[in-house]
């Protein structure tokens, strides 16, 4: 079942992220959010949830904790006070030096050419494209 396959995957993958992310002092959701903010600061909280598929319930305590780490700060837009920005403080650019070759151990460590892992991700890119489209068409 392909179903299995990539739900177990996915937790592999969860589980080789969190030995690396380990001495970085993040989880692994915790790093897809520094992730998707040092490739673009200073985003909204609506923002960010969208890009990562995250419910605002579930990435606000993790940015409050992130906060709390010193990594990130959040404040409120002085244009619409209804949304939030998050900036990556000096602390999260430091970390992000350190996060920086995550990717590449992790490649290491499964033993796979660059290539092939490329090639694994973009399928898989189109196969939720196709997933999406498949629900939202009913």
């Amino acid at each position: 079942m392909i179903c299995f396959a990539l739900y177990s995957a996915q937790h592999a993958m969860q589980q080789a992220y969190a030995t690396l992310l380990e001495e970085l002092g993040l989880t692994y959701p915790q790093y897809l959010v520094m992730t998707a903010l040092w490739a673009e600061d200073g985003r909204t909280v609506g923002a960010l949830g969208r890009d990562l598929q995250l419910e605002s319930n579930t990435l606000t305590p993790m940015l409050k904790r992130l906060e709390q780490q010193g990594l990130i700060r959040r404040k409120r837009d002085r244009q619409d006070e209804r949304r939030v920005l998050v900036k990556v403080t000096g602390r999260g650019e430091a970390l992000r030096e350190r996060a920086a070759e995550v990717p590449t151990r992790l490649c290491e460590r499964i033993g796979l050419p660059v290539e092939d892992i490329t090639r694994l991700r973009d399928e898989l890119h189109e196969l939720r494209a196709r997933l999406r489209e498949m629900s939202e068409a009913g």
